[in-house]
C-alpha cells in the first residue's frame, strides 16, 4: 500500500534508538518518521526486561498507544514536533536485497528493506536509517542508504570533553602576590566556574581554582601533601579533586581517567572525612551499576550482602587500602556500615528515592545512559553531594560509547555551573605496571 508523505525529509527507526530512548522519536522534527511493523516485534520482546531496556521498552510502548488513541499510524500520526509517525509492515527483502550472503527474514535486514523502499518510492525524499546498530549502518552502507547514530547529545571525540584544567603562564609578580593573599586576578577572566587553573612562571608553578563569583584565581583547600584518611595527593590533578570533594559549596564533582589515576579512592577518602571527621553529612553512600543496570541478582546465592560482595569489592578493596589492612579495621568498616554511617548498594533500586544529606558516590559511571544519569543526580536531596566517577575508555554498555555515556553527557552538560566541578585525571599512581598497561595495551 503507497505510503502518504508529509515531508521530503524521512528516517527509518532501527530497534536500538528505541531501547536507548523511548522518546527518541521526538528528536526528528518536521520529518516523516518509520517504524517497520519488525521493530515493534522486537521491542515487545524487551517489555519484561528488568533492566534499562524494558523500562524504555514499556515507555515507548505506552507512546505509540497513545498515538494510536489520537489517529491511524498507517496513514501517520503527528508529534507535538510537526513530525508524523507511521508504522507499517516492511517490504519482502528477497526482492529488494538480493546479494549473496544476506541472511532472509533477519529484522535487520527488514529495517534496511524499508529505508530502500521510501528511496524507491520518494526519490526525490531524503530517505535516513537511524541506528546505533554498527554492523547494520555497515550493510545501508553497502546498499547505498544513508545511516547514522543517534546521538541527539554526542560530543565530537572523548579528547573534546572538558578536561576542568587550564594551564596558565603569569608573571612573577602575580605568582608572588598569589601565594601571599590566597589569590589573584589576572586580566583574563575566561574561565569556567571553578576550573582548575595550574600557574606557571619560568622555575615556579601554584595550583588554584576559578572562583566566579570574586572573580580570582584562589587557592586550593588541600595542600598537596596534606594526608586524609592515609590518602594524599601524589600529582597536580589529585589536588585539584582533593579540593572539589572537600568544598562545601561544590554539589556535584565529575572524575573521569584512566585505571590507577586514584579516581574511587580519592572520593572515598574525602566521603569519609566530610561524614565521619567532619560530620557535615549524615551518611557516605556508595553505589556502582551492577551492569547492565537492573540485572537481577537473585541468581547468586546467599542473602543480599553476599550477592552483592562480588559487584561490590572494588569498593572494599578502596575501603580497606584507605582504613587499612587486618582483621580490625574490616570490623570496622563493617561497624560502620551497621551504624548506618557506610552505605555500599548497587544502582538498581535508586529510582523512586530521595537522598537527603548524605555523600553519594557513583562509581563506574562510564556504563550509564544520559538517562540513568539523570536519573541518580535527581534523586540528591537537600545538602546532598554527588560525586560521578569512571573511565571513558572502559565501556561495558553496548549501546553506550565513550562519546555518548551518563557520565560525558554530565561532564559537558553541567560545565561551568557554580556547584559544579570535573577533573581528569591522566596520571596513574596505582604501580608502574599499571600505568604501562594502561598506556600501551
Amino acid at each position: 500500500m503507497p505510503l502518504k508523505s508529509h515531508f521530503d525529509k524521512k528516517v527509518v527507526i532501527d530497534t536500538s534508538v528505541i531501547l536507548y530512548d523511548a522518546l527518541a522519536l521526538q528528536s526528528f522534527p518536521k520529518t516523516d518518521i518509520h517504524i517497520p511493523l519488525c521493530v515493534i516485534e522486537e521491542v515487545d520482546r524487551f517489555k519484561r526486561d528488568l533492566g534499562e531496556n524494558g523500562r524504555n521498552a514499556r515507555h515507548f510502548s505506552r507512546f505509540m498507544d497513545t498515538l494510536r488513541n489520537r489517529g491511524s499510524l498507517t496513514e501517520g500520526v503527528s508529534l507535538e514536533t510537526g513530525a508524523y509517525v507511521y508504522v507499517s509492515m516492511e517490504n519482502s527483502s528477497e526482492e529488494l536485497l538480493p546479494a549473496t550472503g544476506i541472511q532472509q527474514g533477519k529484522t535487520d535486514n527488514f529495517i534496511l528493506a524499508m529505508a530502500l523502499s521510501l528511496k524507491r518510492q520518494f526519490p526525490k525524499a531524503s530517505v535516513e536509517l537511524i541506528s546505533k546498530d554498527i554492523n547494520l549502518r555497515v550493510k545501508a552502507d553497502v546498499f547505498g542508504v544513508k545511516c547514522r547514530d543517534y546521538d541527539p547529545d554526542r560530543v565530537a571525540s572523548v579528547e573534546e570533553i572538558y578536561t576542568g584544567v587550564r594551564t596558565v603562564s603569569v608573571n612573577s609578580d602575580i605568582l608572588t602576590s598569589f601565594f601571599k593573599e590566597g589569590s589573584c586576578r589576572l586580566s583574563e577572566n575566561k574561565f569556567h566556574a571553578n576550573q582548575y587553573v595550574i600557574l606557571k612562571t619560568k622555575d615556579k608553578v601554584a595550583l588554584g581554582r576559578y572562583d566566579r563569583k570574586k572573580e580570582q584565581i584562589v587557592s586550593l583547600i588541600q595542600p598537596l601533601t596534606a594526608p586524609t584518611w592515609r590518602v594524599h595527593s601524589r600529582n597536580p590533578e589529585q589536588s585539584f579533586a582533593f579540593d572539589a570533594l572537600l568544598n562545601d559549596d561544590i554539589e556535584f564533582v565529575s572524575l573521569a581517567g584512566k585505571a590507577g589515576t586514584g579516581k574511587t579512592l580519592l572520593a572515598l577518602a574525602a566521603g569519609l572525612h566530610k561524614t565521619l571527621d567532619e560530620g557535615r553529612y549524615q551518611r557516605l553512600l556508595v553505589s556502582r551499576p551492577i551492569f547492565p543496570m537492573g540485572r537481577d541478582i537473585g541468581y547468586l546465592p546467599g542473602d543480599i550482602d553476599q550477592k552483592l560482595n562480588p559487584w561490590m569489592q572494588p569498593i572494599f578493596d578502596s575501603l580497606e587500602f584507605i582504613i587499612g589492612p587486618g582483621k580490625k579495621n574490616t570490623r570496622l568498616t563493617q561497624d560502620l556500615m551497621n551504624q548506618g554511617l557506610l552505605n555500599i548498594e548497587p544502582l538498581t533500586y535508586i529510582r523512586g528515592r530521595s537522598i537527603p544529606r548524605q555523600y553519594l558516590i557513583v562509581d563506574e559511571a562510564q556504563n550509564l545512559t544520559p538517562h540513568e544519569i539523570k536519573t541518580i543526580i535527581t534523586r540528591a536531596g537537600s545538602g546532598t553531594k554527588v560525586v560521578v566517577t569512571g573511565d571513558c575508555y572502559q565501556i561495558d554498555n553496548p549501546y553506550v560509547d565513550a562519546a555518548n555515556s551518563g557520565l560525558t553527557y554530565a561532564i559537558e552538560k553541567f560545565k561551568g555551573e557554580d556547584i559544579v566541578a570535573h577533573i581528569t585525571l591522566t596520571r596513574g599512581e596505582r604501580s608502574k605496571l599499571a600505568e604501562l598497561a594502561a598506556n600501551l595495551l
